[in-house]
């Protein structure tokens, strides 16, 4: 049995920018972190005693002879890259919802790779992972996805993530002295919606509209380099990041018409007069997750406020997916064994 640990993330500059059409040519950059907030994958070798061969377990549980015939797309794009041949029992578990702004999918698509890789003996890197969680979803699956939620999958931590017109990438860890990582922590809220929706649809309409949202999408851009400057000028209140952040989610209100609805601007508008200085709606928008940018003498304001929804407390995880049990079966084992063994005889 592998499990396999892997955290979401909250975005917070430069989401639009992550989109390989958008960044093969202009360019793109990201701010965002980890949360310990989290998804397992639990893969196992299925006994020889069913009469399905492969036992996958989510929101919904698929028996299935032949890995073609498996409905989850990233479970069925996955075992096939991989060509796994043995019967397997895929199961998934979450601390938060899917559909939901966190970047849940690429979080289970990063955790399931690195669990079956484990499974044959294998270790990714953290830059392995994230490329081929960006390649089998964009390129295996065809979904309208960024970039960047497969990077803090795989790799934790807050950073900035620059994405170059030749497609590669470069993770940039933000240092920031204890005091002031507890001054952006500390002015942090965090709540649910309540609204779940399908991120790819919602993408679909940014990628299309892109040609026409130049000068938002650039400008976007550039507040990476202004939220940088702000995070690491200790003269600069961090209460400005919450204002950058109320400009940002404007512009990113004109990306499509499906980025928010009135429900959410109703949420936001309340947000705000509770006493929040800015905010915005994760993922590509629609619903999900909300992040409001408040002093700390304002969040139980903020919190009465938006008592109807869910508020969930988070700190920022450093340490990406990991496997978090190791424990093959007696064949898998013999065979790490042999390799390791082959190993050692040619480093001799």
């Amino acid at each position: 049995m592998i499990i396999s640990k892997t955290p979401f993330r909250i975005s917070l500059f430069g989401g639009g920018t992550d989109y390989p059409k958008w960044y093969r040519e202009h360019g793109g950059a990201v701010i965002g972190t980890a949360i310990d907030k989290y998804c397992y994958i639990t893969v196992r070798t299925l006994p020889p005693f069913f009469k399905h061969k492969h036992r996958i377990v989510y929101s919904n549980i698929e028996l299935v002879q032949e890995i073609d015939e498996i409905d989850h797309p990233a479970v069925r794009a996955v075992l096939s890259q991989l060509s796994f041949r043995e019967g397997l029992e895929v199961h998934h578990d979450a601390d938060l919802p899917a559909r939901s702004g966190l970047g849940s999918s690429s979080s289970f698509t990063v955790g399931l790779l690195n669990a079956l890789n484990a499974k044959r003996g294998q270790m990714m890197s953290k830059d392995e992972l994230s490329r081929e969680a960006i390649r089998i979803e964009q390129e295996v699956i065809g979904e309208s996805v960024g970039s960047q939620d497969q990077i803090w999958a795989a790799h934790g931590g807050f950073n900035r993530i620059d994405f170059l017109p030749n497609g590669d990438f470069e993770v940039t860890p933000i240092i920031l002295g204890n005091n002031r990582l507890r001054e952006l922590k500390g002015s942090m809220q965090l709540f649910f919606t309540g609204f779940s929706r399908y991120a790819t649809e919602i993408a679909k309409d940014q990628i299309e509209n892109m040609d026409k949202r130049t000068k938002q999408l650039t400008t976007m851009r550039d507040m990476v380099d202004e939220a940088m400057n702000i995070l690491q000028s200790a003269d600069t209140p961090i209460l400005e990041i919450g204002k950058l952040l109320d400009q940002s989610w404007k512009l990113k209100r004109e990306l499509a018409s499906s980025v928010t609805t009135p429900e959410i601007d109703e949420i936001y508008k309340a947000g705000l007069e509770a006493g929040a200085v800015g905010g915005k709606l994760l993922g590509a928008g629609g619903g999900g997750f909300i992040v409001f940018f408040a002093p700390p003498e304002n969040h139980m304001k903020l919190r009465e406020r938006l008592k109807d929804l869910v508020h969930v407390s988070f700190d920022f995880d450093k340490g990406g997916s990991k496997i978090m049990i190791y424990e093959p079966d007696q064949v898998e084992q013999s065979n790490l064994n042999a390799t390791q063994s082959l190993s050692a005889l040619v480093r001799k």
